[in-house]
């Protein structure tokens, strides 16, 4: 009988997953379209952020923790200030925590939070 439970929880569990998918690749000659671009580059951007430790300081949603909120900062930062910022530092933020090309991923990822 517990076994059927399971057995049930797990088909109920895989349709449900299966059913929500994911976002369709464009097929072969279709443009990526802006919002596709942009989702990719902030699935890229939250990845980086993650890998390269900035949760540590900045929190898992951006809400600061040592370091300052990020949620906002694109209100406050234009795109090449966090770009300049990721690459060189400022105050207790070190220099060199990412390449140039990871600073601007995380800078247009950054720079539209408002």
């Amino acid at each position: 009988m517990k076994m059927k439970k399971v057995l049930s929880v797990v088909l109920l569990s895989s349709l449900v997953l299966g059913a929500c998918g994911g976002e369709e690749e464009p097929k072969e000659g279709e443009a990526k379209t802006e919002e596709t671009a942009n989702t990719e580059g902030s699935g890229e951007a939250e990845e980086l952020y993650s890998n390269k430790s900035c949760i540590g300081c900045h929190g898992q949603d951006l809400e600061g923790a040592s370091g300052p909120e990020l949620a906002k900062v694109g209100a406050n930062l234009s795109k090449d200030e966090i770009k300049d910022v990721l690459l060189n530092g400022k105050g207790s933020m070190p220099s060199g925590l990412v390449s140039d090309e990871e600073a601007e991923t995380l800078a247009t990822w950054l720079a539209e939070k408002k």
